[in-house]
């Protein structure tokens, strides 16, 4: 019998818990983790974490997930939430208190955010609320308040990234010379993780933050200063949080109800005024320069750990669909389809792609790209794929390379043609409640002006182009291999074996 003490996570699939999921599971910890949608989230764990479907609005879910627990972090908050989300916030604290209690936890890890005062934004003042509600329940919470969160795909970070790179000359409000103290996400998850050994008798506010106050302008210019680029700033005395927010939702990947709350908190001071944390913790706080930069580090890489947008609020998740955004310094064209088929077929549609059996739809296009390509000296699509039926990592497929091949479940391809950017396509299969699903995804750093106009240019054709892809790898994987459908297509030269 495992002697360890148990953890339950909530939030995993949100940003910081997803980030927080990955450390506790490197650091051997027994771990359980609650979701609403617990096939999403089992695919993204360890072989030893337990997952649960469960919500915090579903009474009974919660008692068994929290049965046995020790320690409890409770990362659930409904910012991006339509409605009233301070309401739906407060009764979630209730219930998992209760539930806590009953259950007989040990002790409650509690991420909030710092801020004071009278005039409070309701997004400050509802999670302040939920630490108090933890806080006034029987059992120990630990209430941790921090600022800006910086980190590749962060709100914040994806704020400040996509105004900078995006807007040479800036308009700058009151609100952006008001301090915050920015905290690095790696200091953020130190912070959580070394509180589970920390003794806790009874509830107490640990506030945390980077190793110096800044505003939103002085990251703007670290930013900038990191990037090497030159902005002009300009003050500006009108531009008000809920003009500022609307604005954001034009210029920046926000959403436009996530935009407003975050700005509304923006105008509170948010800096650490208690250094307690430093005589509890061995962490030493990174400077936000720093921050950046190890932001920006992560982001070469084809998708950041985790992203803000990765999170399911509690009103529900993302909206289905074909997802076109500017995240930050990247572009992303996303779409989903249900497959009436295994995992296993539903990957031998996308492990096929390329070469001789084409790419699904408007292959002559695909043509004349690599036709473009070789005119500027690329490879061009005449490398075509390897001649055995499976792929493998660094396989060259037509004027992309296999980045990452997982049997049965992702293929990554990272583009080699002349580029202002960096491309990469990827497909993975997925399950959710039982049903199997392909998602592709493209995305696009660009690199300058040239690198947005160059995917502003081909926005148009992926309309068609990706759309027509996945529906008709969709398609392949239904179809019984000596259908009508399949031998009518073969004899016209599509989906070819």
């Amino acid at each position: 019998m495992d002697e360890r003490p148990l953890i339950l996570l909530t939030g995993a699939t949100g940003y910081v818990g997803a980030r927080l999921l990955r450390v506790l599971e490197g650091e051997g910890f027994r771990l359980r983790c609650m979701a609403r949608r617990a096939a999403f989230l089992k695919q993204r764990t360890a072989e030893g974490t337990d997952v649960m479907k469960g919500d915090v609005f579903d009474l009974k879910s919660l008692a068994l997930a929290l049965e046995g627990v020790h320690t409890a972090f409770y990362l659930i908050h409904s910012m991006g939430a339509t409605g009233g989300f301070e309401e739906m916030d407060r009764k979630a604290a209730h219930n998992f208190a209760k539930a806590a209690q009953q259950a007989g936890v040990k002790k409650i890890i509690y991420l909030g955010g710092l801020g004071e005062g009278a005039e409070l934004s309701a997004h400050l003042r509802s999670r302040q609320e939920v630490g108090r509600i933890l806080r006034e329940s029987s059992v120990p919470t630990l209430e941790f308040r921090a600022s800006i969160i910086i980190g590749s795909g962060s709100l914040s970070f994806e704020l400040v990234r996509a105004l900078t790179e995006r807007l040479p000359v800036m308009l700058l409000p009151k609100w952006v010379k008001v301090l915050a103290q920015p905290i690095g996400i790696e200091d953020v998850i130190r912070y959580l993780t070394e509180a589970v050994g920390l003794p806790l008798s009874e509830s107490r506010i640990v506030e945390v933050g980077g190793s110096e106050p800044l505003s939103y302008q002085d990251l703007m210019e670290t930013y900038a200063k990191a990037r090497g680029f030159t902005r002009l700033m300009i003050p500006v005395p009108v531009l008000t949080p809920a003009v500022s927010s609307l604005w954001l939702g034009l210029v920046t990947p926000l959403y436009a109800r996530v935009g407003r709350k975050l700005i509304e908190g923006v105008k509170n001071k948010t800096v650490v005024k208690d250094p307690v944390a430093r005589e509890l913790f061995t962490v030493e706080p990174m400077s936000a320069r720093e921050a950046i930069q190890r932001a920006l580090m992560n982001e070469e890489r084809a998708f950041a750990e985790s992203r803000w947008t990765d999170a399911v609020s509690s009103a529900g998740g993302k909206p289905p669909g074909p997802e076109t955004a500017w995240m930050g310094t990247r572009y992303i064209d996303q779409r989903t389809r249900r497959v009436n088929a295994t995992p296993g077929r539903a990957f031998s549609s996308i492990a096929r792609i390329g070469g001789r059996n084409g790419w699904y739809a408007f292959n002559f296009l695909w043509q004349i790209r690599g036709a473009f390509d070789l005119m500027v000296g690329g490879v061009g699509v005449r490398r075509g794929r390897p001649h055995r039926r499976d792929l493998r990592s660094g396989d060259h497929l037509d004027f992309w390379r296999v980045e990452r091949f997982e049997e049965k479940q992702l293929l990554r391809l990272i583009s080699e043609m002349k580029l202002p950017g960096k491309a990469w396509l990827e497909f993975e299969v997925k399950t959710n409640k039982g049903r199997v699903e392909i998602h592709q995804t493209a995305i696009f750093y660009p690199s300058g002006f040239m690198g947005r106009l160059y995917w502003l240019a081909v926005l148009p054709f992926h309309a068609f182009v990706f759309q027509g892809m996945i529906r008709n790898m969709v398609r392949w994987a239904e179809e019984e291999t000596d259908s009508p459908f399949i031998k009518e297509r073969r004899r016209w030269g599509r989906f070819k074996r």
